[in-house]
């Protein structure tokens, strides 16, 4: 079992997401949170996936792709630092997100997207060994473990379901 990370492991801004982790096992939670993600992205319509709660808000799509961007890049971190101490640039998410063309792509084929990309995931984190696990790197000018991507993979996925629920009225 993954250790929470301890709270010099991850930048105060990650701490938000770490934070939202149960003390349970995290690859459990990040499984759960990939099926009960995959039914809810998936049962929407394009309707649906459209929809933004106000004005300059991303709508539902783009809010999924960027939770797919953001899987993409803590995971690639993780993968670096396991391997080598580098330090990785930030990103932007909102130039990410005004920079995707979403028109063509199904919300439902979002919700596989983020599923595949997920299983990717906890297939290369069940691999790291305890020695990996603590390796770290900086990356947006802050240090990380690579445990702690791990919990910020779960703690981000929760965050947006969160803002999903309270501000889009789905989930």
């Amino acid at each position: 079992m993954i250790s929470r990370p301890k709270s010099d492991e991850y930048s105060p801004f990650a701490a938000g997401y770490v934070g939202l982790v149960p003390d349970e096992n995290v690859i459990e939670k990040l499984e759960q949170l990939k099926e009960s993600s995959y039914q809810l992205f998936s049962s929407l319509t394009e309707q649906q996936g459209a929809y933004a709660y106000a004005p300059g808000k991303w709508t539902v799509k783009q809010a999924l792709g960027h939770m797919i961007d953001t899987e993409r890049t803590f995971a690639y971190r993780a993968m670096v630092f396991s391997r080598n101490h580098i330090e990785l640039p930030g990103f932007d998410q909102d130039v990410y997100v005004a920079n995707t063309d979403l028109s063509n792509i199904s919300i439902k084929d979002l919700a596989e997207e983020f599923k595949a990309t997920r299983l990717s995931n906890i297939y290369m984190i069940k691999g790291f060994s305890d020695d990996q696990l603590l390796r770290d790197g900086i990356a947006s000018s802050s240090r990380f473990t690579v445990r702690a991507f791990v919990y910020m993979l779960a703690g981000h996925e929760l965050h947006h379901l969160n803002i999903f629920r309270d501000r889009y009225g789905i989930g």
